[in-house]
């Protein structure tokens, strides 16, 4: 149980005052490590060391004023939101007519003094505001009165008191208009009626723009078939996809979209995978071939074997990636949330202030004016759009960069990787294919060529190292059979040993056969020849030493050295990291115009490397796929993991890349985008909230004449925060500059064909 996630749909978030007392009561529940919530989502992600914890956290926060939904529930509710704003805005309308239309229209003002008169029209003002407060507004009261007495005031408890003092001031004017001096005899019952009729009409309007924000995940889950027609008992069958399990045998039509993740097993096409990892062009699948399951068949017939279902499918991965991402928060947010904390008190502690000097320091005290200015400061200062100002545009960063293949495992390497000055790549199976072929074999006079290599693919087959494939593939190639390799070892970094046919066998590097006292100079010649020709060179020695030479070539993916200009023209530095040998290390630095190289790395030392940059003030990123750099993806600023790389190295990065390394640069292009959406989001949010309150207070009015209504207030709240929804949702239309992100490959493999 010790560390354990859970996640709560939680209800009635409406501010970051809300987000800080539903954090602080979930935190404190017994059972509970940690919470975050995140008010974009409305969600809450705990850590719990108790099995008790989650059923003490719904009790917490229900306790706190909030409720816990069903994870089936609608994040949110437009519906319900929509009908109350329609009830509110239609109660209101008459009272806005009858007290402000004859201010608009003296005609208006001069029939309804001829007609009903100022007290009965005063009188139904009171009556439809008292509906609105008591019917759509109640929310406000119910939510905002009791955080106020448990000294957690929100978003609630300000429009709670601010339409409270508007309607209480007008009903005594209204009842006992004795006890209000004569010259401030006025209503504001439009007031109260249009504060909760702009902010319901707002908070409708925001759930519908947030609803928006989402709609990468929507599509996602959309992509996957109801059904699938899978092979059994000797005939196909039609059945609904969740019912489809790993190694049943599925047949796809030309056009269909694939229902779940398989390998072909006849059949060749093109698929279309542009919506799970951002790659443009079809790509060409055939019989022995990974396929995704959502993505679009091309012209040709397909059988595949199921590989992965439910959950366990790439699609369902990223998905959960994405929204695990989405409830993240930023270093930033955490220092937002802090200063939103203790917004609401002070801004109540304004208004206070503000009606205690409205009634002391003019010559003629107001004690309209006063009640107005305290009410306009209450609504004008809501922290609305400083708590969305974070949150909205991580939703709609990482969901547009799942669009690209960008995966964002979580906040804080959106955060890190806008920084980065330094990429490190890794390059077996990260800048190159990573199916290396065996392109040189020369053994011990006297040895078996097929004999040996038959041992030594053996022992390799019992490895994931890309080089061990390239041997095994020949091995294939040439029709022989393996012997039984026991005693398999690795030796990271360096190699492996193994008994094959009794006799002990060690595959690896040259440093490996120098640690075991191995003399490799009777292939010193070949090895020299290698490595000018930029291959990767390792050795295989039994019982009696070398046994033989080979050598490796692993061609470059087609738009890595795309990718790297890319970063170049960003203006970051790039870096390799390889654990091959100098030359061929060099030849593939030369070729992709990378200026820092740093060869025959063990996993330790590309950390060690890593280290040193960070020491020289880069802000760094690393970029790899296997097991051997779970280290430096770790140690990074931020880790980029290759989607096809291995479980650890992707569980090891905050970043995972489906469609390779040309999406490096896109990846850093969008994070610096969303960076900077949360900085206009928050110099809006905070600038908006410094400007507006003391203009709310009236500190202009003795000099200019200038007021700041409730009404106007309510307004100028609910649009200050649809800005900022709005231009997070700019990130939607986000395109990589260039066509680094999207380009078809133009080089041919031959022309990168290096180590």
């Amino acid at each position: 149980m010790r560390g354990e996630t859970e996640t709560l749909r939680l209800t009635g978030l409406k501010c970051a005052g809300c987000v800080s007392r539903a954090e602080a009561a979930l935190a404190s529940a017994p059972g509970v490590a940690s919470a975050a919530v995140n008010l974009a989502t409305g969600t809450a992600k705990l850590r719990l060391v108790e099995p008790s914890g989650r059923a003490e956290a719904e009790r917490a926060v229900v306790a706190a004023g909030f409720g816990v939904a069903s994870a089936e529930a609608k994040p949110l509710d437009t519906s319900t939101l929509a009908s109350n704003a329609a009830l509110a805005g239609a109660l209101t309308l008459p009272v806005f007519v009858l007290e402000m239309g004859g201010h608009i229209i003296p005609q208006l003002h001069h029939a309804i003094m001829q007609t009903i008169g100022t007290g009965a029209s005063w009188t139904v003002q009171a009556v439809l505001t008292t509906l609105c407060l008591v019917g759509p507004g109640r929310q406000f009261f119910t939510r905002g009165l009791p955080a106020l007495v448990k000294r957690h005031p929100d978003m609630n408890a300000l429009v709670a008191l601010g339409t409270c003092a508007a309607w209480a001031y007008s009903m005594v004017v209204l009842l006992a208009p004795d006890l209000v001096p004569s010259d401030s005899r006025s209503v504001y019952f439009e007031a109260a009626a249009v504060i909760v009729t702009l902010i319901l009409l707002g908070r409708w309007l925001e759930a519908r723009a947030r609803t928006r924000t989402g709609d990468a995940i929507r599509r996602m889950i959309a992509l996957r078939p109801e059904t699938a027609r899978v092979q059994r008992h000797g005939q196909i069958q039609t059945i609904p996809v969740d019912e489809v399990v790993v190694g049943d045998v599925v047949d796809i039509r030309p056009g269909e979209r694939i229902p779940v993740d398989g390998v072909l097993v006849s059949g060749e096409s093109r698929v279309d995978q542009a919506m799970v990892t951002g790659e443009p062009q079809p790509v060409r699948r055939a019989t022995g071939d990974p396929v995704v399951g959502g993505t679009v068949n091309g012209t040709g017939a397909l059988v595949m074997q199921v590989t992965a279902v439910g959950s366990e499918t790439l699609l369902s991965r990223i998905v959960s990636m994405v929204e695990e991402a989405q409830g993240a928060k930023l270093p930033i947010q955490a220092q937002v949330d802090r200063v939103t904390a203790w917004f609401v008190p002070i801004v109540m502690g304004i208004a206070v202030l503000t009606i205690t000097a409205w009634l002391v320091l003019p010559a003629e005290p107001e004690l309209s004016r006063a009640v107005v200015a305290g009410i306009s400061v209450l609504i004008i200062a809501c922290p609305c759009a400083m708590g969305l100002a974070t949150p909205v545009s991580i939703l709609v960063g990482t969901g547009r960069g799942a669009e690209l293949g960008i995966l964002f495992r979580d906040g804080r390497a959106l955060e890190t990787l806008a920084a980065t000055t330094m990429v490190a790549f890794d390059k077996t199976g990260t800048l190159s294919i990573g199916r290396p072929a065996l392109t040189g074999f020369e053994v011990r006079p006297g040895l078996d060529a097929d004999t040996l290599l038959a041992r030594i693919a053996a022992a390799e087959a019992r490895s994931e190292h890309p080089l061990g494939t390239a041997v095994v593939a020949e091995a294939k190639h040439r029709g022989l059979s393996f012997p039984i390799a026991e005693d398999v070892e690795a030796i990271p970094g360096r190699g492996l040993s193994a008994t094959v046919d009794g006799r002990q066998l060690i595959i690896g590097s040259e440093r490996l056969m120098t640690e075991r006292g191995i003399d490799l100079g009777e292939f010193a010649p070949e090895a020299t020849a290698f490595a000018d020709a930029g291959r990767t060179t390792f050795y295989a020695a039994d019982d009696d030493g070398v046994a033989a030479i080979l050598s490796v070539s692993d061609p470059l993916r087609p738009e890595s050295k795309g990718a790297v200009a890319a970063l170049h023209a960003q203006g970051v530095t790039t870096a390799l990291l390889s654990g091959d040998a100098k030359a061929p290390a060099d030849a593939v630095a030369r070729s992709l115009g990378i200026p820092r190289v740093a060869s025959q790395l063990l996993p330790g030392e590309k950390r060690s490397e890593i280290a040193a940059m960070r020491h020289e003030g880069h802000a760094t990123t690393f970029v790899g796929d296997g097991i051997n750099d779970a280290p430096a993806l770790a140690e990074a600023d931020t880790g980029i993991a290759i989607g096809s790389g291995t479980d650890i190295a992707v569980e090891s990065a905050g970043v995972v890349l489906l469609g390779g390394p040309r999406g490096v640069a896109t990846a850093i292009e969008l994070a610096r985008a969303t960076r900077a959406n949360i900085r206009q989001n928050l110099v809006w949010a905070f600038g908006y909230n410094a400007a507006l309150i003391p203009v709310a207070a009236g500190a202009l009015t003795p000099y200019t004449g200038v007021t700041l209504s409730p009404m106007l207030a309510a307004g100028a709240m609910t649009l200050s925060s649809l800005f900022v929804l709005l231009n997070a949702l700019r990130l939607r239309r986000f395109s990589p500059i260039g066509d680094h992100g999207h380009a078809p490959a133009r080089q041919h493999l031959a022309e990168t064909e290096v180590a």
